[in-house]
């Protein structure tokens, strides 16, 4: 029973060794990820999102209320300038231009009557049978006749284009986007015109209108190039350029953004009005320059003072591994494209190994290496 006892407390005492010794060896040699210092392109982008819309949608509204007799045009149609979209009932139109179509008429009888009043006045008034005033009237009767004919054809021709304005045209080569109009239904247009149709002039080329932060609208400028994604086609990159910058600024909770136009071809009709686009304007390209990976500026090892110092500037070290130890270095960083930050100024060269993660202190805590973020 003894010897049990002393083999339970010899292991015991063995497995404590062992624990402490190779926690010690943990503590003593602490291993840290690194990365190496080489050369490569370094690119500042302006990351920003957005809706594709066709360069020109053109709005096809009715100037005449009426009911919508006839619709000749869909969703997703092709059209061309002058094609018949719709029609609305002319019946109203029709009756409108008959009796204009009468009042000139009547205008031109009583024109016809004037002038023959004015004539005979004019021959008695030379043979002295009438007076100078009697001239002068027929005359006058004469000249409200011919205004009253005038009055009667801008009639007619008002009513004339009323009745066509009931048959809707399409005023460009395009493709219906939407359709807003179903047969029976009244159209009025009173102060504001009714939307029939939406027409998007040519789908081959889109523009995407983006929203960008005042803090980046400095960087950007025409004609830089642009990559963006949609969510339909996650797999594939875009490419376009920057059209226009807007000065017209919108401010939404206090936040100033301005817009932003990209031109974007699409000559497979793969994109789509209304998709929204993820963009990354290029605002400035840096070749072959010295770089280190973002992560390596973020690293601060525990045992460095600096790393309580939570305004410490951004890039202001990295720590370079010189055997087994981390050793600061400062630096002076230039442009970042998040994954790699520029090296302007600093004692680094290819080849130096930087450190990015504490893997000692990831393995003693279990999630979260000692080396500090800020």
């Amino acid at each position: 029973m003894k010897k049990t006892g002393m083999l339970v407390l010899l292991l015991i005492v063995v497995a404590a060794t062992g624990w402490w010794w190779s926690s010690r060896d943990k503590t003593a040699e602490p291993q840290y990820r690194t990365v190496t210092v080489d050369r490569g392109d370094v690119s500042a982008r302006v990351s920003a999102n957005g809706t594709l819309n066709p360069v020109t949608l053109v709005n096809v509204g009715t100037q005449v209320s009426g009911t919508v007799r006839r619709i000749e045009a869909d969703f997703n149609q092709q059209v061309k300038a002058g094609q018949v979209l719709a029609e609305l009932d002319p019946a109203l139109f029709q009756a409108a231009l008959a009796q204009s179509s009468a009042n000139l008429a009547n205008a031109q009888a009583q024109l016809a009557l004037a002038e023959a009043s004015a004539a005979r006045m004019q021959t008695l008034f030379e043979q002295e049978y009438a007076s100078r005033q009697e001239l002068d009237q027929a005359r006058a009767a004469l000249a409200q006749a011919a205004a009253q004919v005038r009055v009667a054809r801008a009639q007619v021709m008002r009513d004339q284009t009323n009745l066509g304005f009931t048959v809707i045209r399409s005023p460009v080569d395009g493709t219906v986007i939407n359709r807003q109009v179903d047969v029976g239904q009244t159209v009025a247009a009173s102060f504001q015109t009714p939307t029939l149709f939406q027409i998007g002039k040519d789908l081959t080329q889109m523009q995407i209108d983006s929203t960008v932060s005042e803090a980046d609208i400095g960087q950007i400028e025409v004609g830089q190039p642009v990559k963006f994604r949609v969510d339909a086609f996650p797999d594939t990159e875009y490419r376009g350029l920057v059209r226009q910058v807007r000065l017209n600024a919108k401010t939404e909770q206090n936040v100033v953004t301005y817009n932003v136009v990209v031109n974007v071809a699409n000559p497979d009709l793969a994109l789509m009005p209304g998709m929204t686009a993820n963009l990354q304007v290029l605002v400035e390209t840096r070749p072959n320059v010295l770089r280190v990976p973002t992560a390596a500026l973020r690293f601060r090892p525990q045992a460095d003072p600096s790393a309580e110092t939570v305004s410490t500037p951004r890039g202001v070290a990295v720590y370079r591994l010189v055997d087994g130890k981390p050793v600061r270095v400062a630096v002076k960083t230039g442009i970042s494209d998040k994954a790699y930050t520029e090296i302007v100024a600093g004692e680094l060269k290819p080849g130096d190994p930087v450190i990015v993660a504490d893997l000692a202190g990831k393995k003693d805590s279990g999630s979260m290496p000692r080396g500090r973020l800020f």
